[in-house]
């Protein structure tokens, strides 16, 4: 099993006589929603998730810890709104930092996205978000907040590693490292990963994402006010299904798109969902996994590629698996020319450490058939995008 099932089940016991709550999610909706208190005219970004955590609570399977991961997700995303918006209402400028022809690193997940933003984050001269920073997205902090808030951050990663240790040595995390927007962006696919919510997947197919991608802007602008500027660089395979909405936002940003086969990309993700999910959700719907994420991924791409076709050649960069999955001394300098970025003696000394597995990590395996599905299920689902990665491959 994925879980340290020890650990697992002592959390689950430990937390179980608060299980029942999710029989009344609007009553813990509202106790969340006090403590994190509420900006005016923010009605609507709140109502979204006393709804998100009403569709949780009646998640088929869910575990004691399962619920108590829903709570803190919400919390978060509401207590870090709340912050935002009363920063922005008390320095006004803050809504008025350049987010500068910023890079973002999009593709299907299992495509090389978070070694290319290691990669990107090595110069002196880019800015990444750190994990720390986009669980509590704040000013610059005095020491000793800030020491408080990067603790906080490592114990979310050690949490995430006590409870599904393998989910390391497929998609490792660091308190200081640089992560992806997914932890910002207040509606993202994470919810899915931990549980099967049908209705807030119907509802998330329907929604505008624009404002999410300006509040998304707006902690990075709250991460850079007081602070020297720098070119920022985010990442997340998420940004995939709503490249118009991105664009619409930071119409000067570069797009590098990391393109691998969707057949071993698939597979990869579902035995990574499988891992992680294993915490929040028993027992496991394998079959359920894959036809979900099949559904989802072949879904964002279509509407990647729909986006693709206005994006100036420009800015956007295609980036095959080979240039850092398999040469990374030789594909580092093509990214960095490719965003127009100098690539320097400097960066190519950090590039091992960028690029290495965490000390001790296991091979990753995986087989698509575990999850219901064939190969011909995933090429066919994304047929339209293999003559594109073809082509790319061969350019």
């Amino acid at each position: 099993m994925s879980s340290s099932p020890l650990a697992l089940a002592l959390a689950n016991l430990l937390v179980r006589p608060a299980f029942g709550s999710r029989r009344d999610p609007g009553r813990v909706f509202d106790s969340i929603a006090a403590a994190a208190g509420e900006a005016p005219g923010d009605r609507q970004f709140v109502d979204d998730f006393r709804s998100l955590l009403g569709w949780w609570a009646n998640a088929d399977r869910l575990t004691p810890v399962g619920w108590q991961s829903a709570q803190t997700h919400v919390r978060r995303h509401l207590t870090n709104r709340a912050r935002v918006r009363r920063l922005v209402a008390e320095h006004p400028e803050i809504e008025r930092e350049p987010i500068e022809k910023p890079v973002f690193v999009v593709g299907l997940p299992r495509t090389a996205t978070t070694v290319t933003h290691s990669v990107l984050s090595i110069s002196d001269e880019h800015r990444c978000p750190l994990l720390w920073e986009l669980l509590t997205p704040d000013l610059d902090l005095p020491p000793r907040q800030r020491r408080k808030a990067i603790t906080a951050g490592r114990r979310l990663v050690q949490g995430a590693d006590l409870f599904a240790p393998r989910f390391r040595d497929i998609h490792a995390m660091a308190a200081e490292g640089p992560e992806e927007c997914t932890f910002a962006l207040p509606h993202a696919l994470m919810p899915f990963s931990q549980a099967r919510i049908p209705e807030y997947q119907d509802w998330h197919c329907e929604r505008d994402f624009v404002p999410d991608y300006r509040y998304l802007k707006q902690v990075y602008q709250v991460l850079q006010y007081g602070r020297p500027r720098r070119r920022w660089m985010m990442k997340s395979p998420m940004h995939l299904e709503n490249l118009d909405a991105l664009r619409t936002v930071f119409p000067d940003a570069t797009i590098v798109w990391c393109h691998r086969d969707p057949v071993t990309v698939v597979a990869s993700f579902c035995s990574l969902v499988e891992h992680g999910m294993a915490v929040s959700t028993r027992p496991l719907d394998l079959e359920g996994i894959g036809a979900t994420w099949l559904g989802l991924l072949s879904r964002a791409m279509t509407r990647g590629l729909a986006a693709r076709a206005d994006i100036p050649p420009e800015q956007l960069v295609d980036a095959p698996y080979s240039w850092l999955g398999s040469d990374p001394a030789t594909g580092a300098p093509k990214l960095y020319a490719a965003v127009g970025a100098p690539w320097t003696e400097a960066d190519a000394a950090r590039l091992p450490a960028a690029v290495a597995r965490p000390k001790g990590a296991r091979k990753h395996t995986y087989d698509l058939s575990r999850y219901g599905l064939s190969r011909s299920d995933v090429e066919s689902a994304f047929a339209d995008y293999n003559t594109l990665r073809a082509e790319v491959d061969h350019a």
